[in-house]
This record gives C-alpha cells, sequence and structure tokens, in this order.
C-alpha cells in the first residue's frame, strides 16, 4: 500500500486537520523519515496555510479538535501551527514526551519565536501605541491594587515576549497578559 493509500485509510479520506475531503495530498511533517508516522492527508487549504508565511487564523480553528487526534504526527502539526499562530493557551494543554518535543521544535524555526505577533483576547494584532482595555479584573501583585476590567491602557509597549504588552495603569508602568486585553479603536 502506498504512503497516500496508508494516510487515506487512517484518516477515513479527509485532512487530518481541518476534516475536508477536497484535494487531498500526502504531507511529511519535517524531519521526516517518509513513513506514515511522520506524514499528514492534508487538504490544499491546509497545505497551502502550513506553507505560507502568513496563517489566516479562522482556518485554524480546527485545531481545538486535531490537537487532540490520537496520532502524533497531528499532535505534533497541530503543536507547531498553535506555537505559529501564538495561542500559548491550547500548546500548554498538549503534552509530549521528550523525544515527540524535540521533533515539534525541530519544525520551527528560531525566527518564528522572534517574529510572533502579540495580539489581544480576539487575536487582533496589537502594535506599540495602541490603546487597548483590560477585559477581566486583574490584581497586580507588588502595587497592592487591582487593574479593573473597562480600564483603557493608552500608548502600550510591546514586549519580547508576544504574550506581554507595557502600560501604565493608576499611575504605576505594569506589565499585563494580552489575553485579558482587547484592542480599543
Amino acid at each position: 500500500m502506498s504512503l497516500e493509500q496508508t494516510l487515506r485509510t487512517r484518516s477515513d479520506n479527509k485532512c487530518e486537520l481541518c476534516t475536508s475531503e477536497n484535494n487531498l495530498s500526502a504531507y511529511e511533517v519535517s524531519p521526516s523519515d517518509g513513513t506514515a508516522e511522520q506524514s499528514l492527508l492534508v487538504c490544499d487549504t491546509c497545505l497551502n496555510q502550513i506553507n505560507s508565511d502568513q496563517l489566516d487564523e479562522k482556518h485554524w480553528h480546527c485545531l481545538r479538535d486535531s490537537m487532540w487526534n490520537p496520532n502524533t504526527v497531528v499532535q505534533v502539526q497541530s503543536w507547531r501551527l498553535l506555537k505559529q499562530l501564538g495561542w500559548s493557551d491550547l500548546v500548554d494543554m498538549i503534552y509530549f514526551d521528550d523525544e515527540t518535543l524535540s521533533w515539534a521544535e525541530a519544525g520551527l524555526t528560531s525566527s518564528d519565536d522572534d517574529n510572533a505577533p502579540t495580539l489581544d483576547a480576539n487575536g487582533v494584532q496589537l502594535l506599540a501605541g495602541d490603546t487597548v482595555t483590560i477585559i477581566k479584573d486583574l490584581v497586580v501583585k507588588g502595587a497592592g491594587f487591582t487593574a479593573k476590567r473597562g480600564t483603557a491602557v493608552r500608548n502600550i509597549s510591546l514586549t519580547s515576549n508576544p504574550e506581554h504588552i507595557e502600560g501604565r495603569v493608576n499611575g504605576t508602568r505594569i506589565v499585563l497578559l494580552s489575553c485579558y486585553l482587547k484592542k480599543s479603536n
């Protein structure tokens, strides 16, 4: 049986990432030895997205399901895409043994992490100088106050971590998690 036939049988003739049944082909998850254990059956849309520099977040909501696929190769590709999208809450849910984690990390380039965009709770990219609104009451450790929901934080600064921003709340400069912020218009 050929690689593609094996993958079609394993996936029930559906894309292993988004479950589309159209224009399916085999995709080797690098570094790969060319076996079915290190390959996926993907649709054209997923393949084009994987090979693109820009990921369409709307398409990749399917990763919330595919990350739980029993096949390690599907989990690894889902983990890589979630990492690229900056969806750390989902990345943190996936557990790999050391060998699998090394394989998953081997497929990422360090520049992906360096250039990851800072996204708000709705997935909108934040830029330095933007104004954001806090969407949840946050206890500010060490400062002795709570940053209240609805508080506007103006002229934010980005940090080296795409999950954090810096801004002034109640006259104090603090670091905020971007997942608790919403970009203001």
